[in-house]
């Protein structure tokens, strides 16, 4: 029989993005976890920013959940910003030393490291925001609504 986990109970990675969305949403930005910038990518917190800026985390919860991660270079187009979230006890010096750092946990996080900032294309920006409203939108229907038919 085969060991299928429970969709009630929060991953660590799940529990690390809404301790980023939380400190993130302190700031004054708003977040969506496991969004969709485009096919075949899938990040696990996208960011809005009071003026408009997008940033991108991807949350780790070990040293092999990194290793396995072949995608997230090309998250990087998506973005104005590149982070990595991980525990207080994740080696954070084999991280990408041109990406952005927080450390966290279920409830909080901290930026210890700022991203490089490389601003994507106004026409970008436009598509990305667009995504972001209708993305969190349908999901706040969903929430409000779980019989409705929509179609995603």
């Amino acid at each position: 029989m085969q060991n299928i986990p429970d969709p009630t109970i929060p991953t660590p990675g799940q529990l690390l993005a809404r301790g980023v969305s939380r400190h993130l949403a302190s700031l004054g930005w708003v977040t969506v976890e496991e969004f969709v910038p485009a096919r075949g990518l899938r990040v696990d917190v996208i960011a809005l920013g009071p003026k408009g800026e997008i940033w991108v985390v991807e949350c780790k919860s070990s040293r092999a959940d990194l290793m396995s991660d072949q995608k997230w270079e090309g998250y990087l187009e998506w973005c104005d910003r590149f982070f990595w979230a991980v525990d207080s006890t994740f080696p954070v010096d084999i991280l990408p030393d041109e990406t952005g750092v927080m450390i966290g946990d279920a409830y909080d996080a901290e930026i210890v490291r700022v991203a490089p900032e490389n601003k994507i294309a106004a026409a970008r920006r436009k598509v990305m925001v667009q995504k972001f409203a209708m993305h969190a939108a349908r999901r706040l229907q969903a929430l409000r609504d779980p019989n409705a038919s929509l179609d995603w």
